[in-house]
């Protein structure tokens, strides 16, 4: 590290800089800025903020870059597609429907034999092939699949993250209460934890959507109040997480400090507290917005998401739970919403990952 210096103060760079080398050219040498130091360098280089520095780790690493291209993607397909592309909308159904002919032999009340022409009109225009008036076809009930892809793709987005800021904010105030205050509030709601985990989500859920459809609930807010339910027992995992980082934050010298001079309990908790946990919260959260998205999936899978006629990227995938020929001769039905949510799992765990690395207070590079 000397020798650096003394090739830095003659105006000549080391050949092969140190790790400390580097660290230096980001503003700190031995904890004295670089603005502090007699370098030649002074002007040109500047101390470089925490929040900087994660951004730079984050805005480097490829598949952080690759998450929030996809997600942007999604987002512009889901919000401005229906803009542009507005000649169907999510509950139209096609009603030009197709003719089709038959012959049969018909004997006459003379004994005379003829032929009968049967023609059918068909009023909804169902399965119909990709073309140019429906660029990805129609589905069973005669609903312009691309349309309903879009629309599906806001309710899905939209629902994920409403869940899991509910998700987040439960677990957040129940954690951070249990772990700042501990002793028997903390036994009380860790237990809770503990039975809250031990629900069997699945028959839990048969059960509410039941509850809900005998109610006569509607169908455009049947999922969200399904989702709302679900997260008022998944906040558990948010909560351990939070309670465990806040027992060993507590102890720390800044939080006596605090304590002696006389700050109140809410301004340790959410000025001091919470904004160091914020990195692994933040972290959950956004690997949690995949998993809640294949929630919605499988509960739309299994006939208890979204109720028809309005859609959601689960809706369109369940129906080939219910007709085989779609799923062997209808590919264009289900394959492009099955795209759609693997894309918006991948790029959700893409950011999680480059948050969790950027975040991440050992990495220098």
């Amino acid at each position: 590290m000397e020798k650096d210096r003394e090739q830095w103060k003659e105006g000549e760079a080391p050949a092969e800089p140190t790790a400390d080398a580097a660290l230096a050219l980001e503003g700190v040498v031995d904890g004295e800025t670089i603005e502090d130091s007699e370098t030649p360098l002074d002007k040109n280089l500047k101390l470089m903020s925490p929040m900087r520095m994660v951004l730079r780790r984050f805005f480097r690493s490829k598949l952080s870059i690759a998450g929030i291209l996809m997600l942007a993607f999604l987002v512009l397909f889901s919000w401005v597609g229906p803009v542009i592309y507005d000649a169907w909308g999510e509950t139209e159904v096609d009603r030009s429907g197709s003719y089709s002919y038959s012959d049969e032999v018909v004997i006459g009340d003379d004994g005379k034999e003829f032929v009968q022409l049967i023609v059918t009109h068909d009023s909804i225009n169902a399965l119909a092939l990709p073309s140019s008036e429906h660029i990805l076809g129609t589905d069973e009930q005669g609903m312009d699949v691309f349309t309903r892809l879009m629309y599906g793709g806001r309710l899905s987005l939209t629902l994920s993250f409403l869940a899991v800021l509910l998700t987040s904010f439960i677990g957040i105030v129940m954690g951070g209460i249990a772990g700042f205050y501990g002793g028997v509030i903390d036994n009380v709601i860790m237990r809770l934890c503990d039975i809250l985990m031990c629900f069997p989500t699945l028959p839990l859920m048969l059960i509410l959507g039941t509850v809900l459809d005998a109610n006569g609930v509607d169908p455009q807010y049947y999922i969200y109040l399904l989702m709302g339910l679900v997260s008022l027992w998944s906040w558990t995992g948010m909560a351990r997480l939070v309670r465990g980082q806040i027992l060993y934050l507590r102890e720390q010298e800044y939080m006596v400090a605090a304590e002696a001079m006389g700050y109140s309990t809410m301004r340790r908790i959410f000025k001091h507290l919470i904004p160091n946990v914020l990195p692994q919260i933040l972290v959950t959260m956004t690997l949690s917005l995949g998993s809640m998205i294949l929630y919605e999936s499988t509960l739309s899978y299994l006939g208890l998401g979204v109720q028809i006629p309005y859609a959601s990227w689960g809706t369109m995938v369940e129906v080939i739970s219910r007709r085989s020929d779609i799923l062997q001769n209808y590919p264009f039905v289900w394959v492009p919403s099955g795209i759609c949510i693997v894309i918006a799992v991948l790029g959700f765990n893409f950011i999680g990952d480059g948050l969790r690395d950027a975040l991440d207070p050992k990495q220098r590079r």
